[in-house]
This record gives C-alpha cells, sequence and structure tokens, in this order.
C-alpha cells in the first residue's frame, strides 16, 4: 500500500475515532443526572436579563434537546433520543457549542478571543519543547554513559521529579522563590499592577515580554521538570538498544566522530518512540494543565475547565472534551505519517 492508499485508510479510521468520541461524550453528559440539571443551573443564573430568562432558557433547552417544540399550554415536547445526538451530532461536528453558562458568551468565543488560548499554548508550548530537548539530550548522555555515576544520577533524578505531584512542586516553588526569596510572583498570568491600572501596562508588546516571563517561569519550570524525565528514560532506552547494533560498531570502526554516531546515526534509529510521545505530548496541549495552571492561577484552558468543573458549565464542558479528544486523535495521524518520514524502512500498510 502506498502513501496515498494509506492516508485514504487513516482518515477514514480517523472519521470512525471522531464519531466515536462524540458518541461517548453524548453518553456520558446523558448519564449525568440531567440534562435537566444542567437546564436547572441555567434557570439560577442570576446573570440572567429578567426579561429574557424565558427566550433564553427555551433556546438553550431545544439546543440541549430537552424539547422539540411547545404544546398548545406552553409546556416542552421532550425530544427523542435519536433527536437529542442529530443536534448534539451537527453542533460538535460544526464547532457550536452554545453559550457558557458562566460568562453568557459563546464557548467558541471564550476560547480564541479570552487570551486563554494563548496562554495555554505559552505554557504547555514553552514547557513541552524544553522537556524534550533536555530529555533527549540528557537521555543520549546517560546512554553513552551508561553504568556510570553520571547515568546513575540523571535516571534518579529524573525519577523523582517524574514521580513528585506538580501540585506539592509548585506549592514548594511559590514558597521558596516567591514568598521566602521574592524573585518570582506567585502566580498570574501579568503583574497585578496590569489588571487593576491597565495605565501601568506597557503600550507595546515588547516592553510586556520582561513581565509576562517573571509570571511564567515558575508554571513552566514545575512542568519542564516534570515531562523531561519520561523523555530521558524513553530516549536512553532506545538509545541503549540503537547503541549494540552491528551498524554502530561499523560506523565507530569507520573513525566517525562519536557525536556523529550518537546523535545522526543512533538517536535518529531510536527516535520513533519519542516521536510517538512528543505526539501524544502535544496531543494534550488544548486540554491545559488543569493541576499547574490552578496552583499558580494561570488563566488558560486548563484553569478555566477546573472552574468549569466546579459551576458545572455544560457547553464547556462537552467542547473540552471533544476538543481534547481530536487533538489526541489528529497527533496520532501526525506521528503515524512522521514515521515513514523519519525511517525509510517503515512501509505503509
Amino acid at each position: 500500500m502506498g502513501l496515498r492508499g494509506y492516508l485514504l485508510k487513516r482518515a477514514f479510521n480517523t472519521a470512525l475515532l471522531v464519531l466515536f468520541v462524540v458518541v461517548v461524550n453524548f453518553v456520558i453528559f446523558e448519564a449525568i443526572p440531567g440534562t435537566q440539571g444542567v437546564i436547572t443551573l441555567l434557570i439560577q443564573n442570576p446573570k440572567l436579563p429578567p426579561d429574557q430568562k424565558a427566550h433564553i432558557i427555551a433556546i438553550e433547552e431545544e439546543r440541549f434537546g430537552v424539547r422539540c417544540g411547545s404544546n398548545p399550554d406552553g409546556t416542552g415536547i421532550p425530544c427523542p433520543i435519536w433527536a437529542k445526538f442529530e443536534k448534539y451530532l451537527i453542533a460538535m461536528l460544526t464547532f457550536q457549542f452554545g453559550d457558557s453558562f458562566e460568562s453568557g458568551k459563546p464557548v467558541t468565543a471564550d476560547i480564541i478571543t479570552s487570551g486563554r488560548l494563548v496562554n495555554t499554548l505559552v505554557l504547555l508550548g514553552t514547557s513541552s519543547v524544553l522537556a524534550i530537548i533536555i530529555g533527549v539530550f540528557l537521555g543520549v548522555i546517560a546512554a553513552r554513559k551508561r553504568g556510570g555515576i553520571l547515568d546513575s544520577s540523571m535516571v534518579t533524578t529524573s525519577l523523582t521529579t517524574f514521580s513528585l505531584p506538580t501540585f506539592w512542586m509548585g506549592l514548594i516553588f511559590i514558597y521558596v522563590f516567591a514568598i521566602t526569596l521574592h524573585w518570582f510572583p506567585p502566580g498570574g498570568v501579568v503583574p497585578d499592577d496590569w489588571i487593576s491600572d491597565p495605565a501601568t501596562r506597557p503600550s507595546n508588546f515588547l516592553g510586556q515580554i520582561p513581565g509576562r516571563l517573571e509570571h511564567l517561569f515558575l508554571p513552566a519550570l514545575v512542568l519542564t521538570l516534570f515531562f523531561y524525565g519520561g523523555y530521558l528514560l524513553l530516549s536512553r532506552a532506545t538509545m541503549i538498544e540503537a547503541l549494540s547494533e552491528d551498524y554502530i560498531t561499523t560506523a565507530r570502526a569507520k573513525g566517525i566522530s562519536e557525536r556523529t554516531v550518537l546523535y545522526k546515526h543512533a538517536l535518529k534509529n531510536a527516535s520513533l518512540p519519542l516521536v510517538t510521545a512528543a505526539a501524544l505530548q502535544f496531543g494534550f496541549l488544548l486540554s491545559g494543565a488543569i493541576i499547574t495552571e490552578t496552583v499558580f492561577r494561570w488563566d488558560g484552558l486548563g484553569y478555566w475547565l477546573f472552574n468549569a468543573i466546579g459551576a458545572k458549565d455544560g457547553p464547556v464542558l462537552q467542547a473540552m472534551f471533544f476538543i481534547i479528544a481530536l487533538c489526541v486523535i489528529f497527533a496520532n495521524l501526525a506521528s503515524d505519517i512522521i514515521y515513514g518520514l523519519i525511517d525509510p524502512r517503515i512501509k505503509y500498510e
């Protein structure tokens, strides 16, 4: 099977997976004690204008499939389950997630225009890239020095940081670097002065960079320390296996430098598991780091999702679960395609 046939097959499988995710997401929220309960939360929302409450509730009931029209006496006509799923499927596939119960704004607008998406991409993107670079680099060194003190210390350190809860590391860093040493702020995305007095915010973005970096440092450090250990251990294991192959012995016998042997020959052939791990990592990028963002009050998608769970904000939860699943599905598709580009021995079947 060629590349074109493989892509068509994977596209078909991806479409089935997306449909499966929609079905599971629908069943989960139907199994929760009541879509009616979500509507009840909407009814109790004090932000609803009293003169528009009945109209808004009727719209949301139809959106959630609670009713399909009205009886002559004004009572709603319940929708059959297949009609509810049809509405839900169309809404998910067209990214019409409805309005947030908390903000009253469309969920899609809350994700894109509120700045949460950018904040999460900055935090998770920075920490993920740093973790991959540091983890792979140290993993190669550990494999080269296998059995030595350096190898043992790297493995022990990575296992320690990989095992520690992120909320515990976050609290320790806040106490040490923010409360005790006053080197970094304890939380937030930007300085509090910029929020309380917008006139103090630098007008150009370059002037805002130092303030934003101060707030980014601690949460990014926590996530980098947590993530890099997995890449170090994985790259070390795959490199040890690659370095035992005959072509490595041949390359060294030809007088090729050790750096070239490690990074051009061994690492390239040992990188397939790393591609999978990195793809899955970026697949969860939009989910946000819920615990870390909450500890540091980082206004990203993870912190937003945490608050939505507490507020029982149904549209936000449905949207985020669906988007996270989509990202993981397409990240796996991307990793499968990258396999063939990295290793020509991979055959598309």
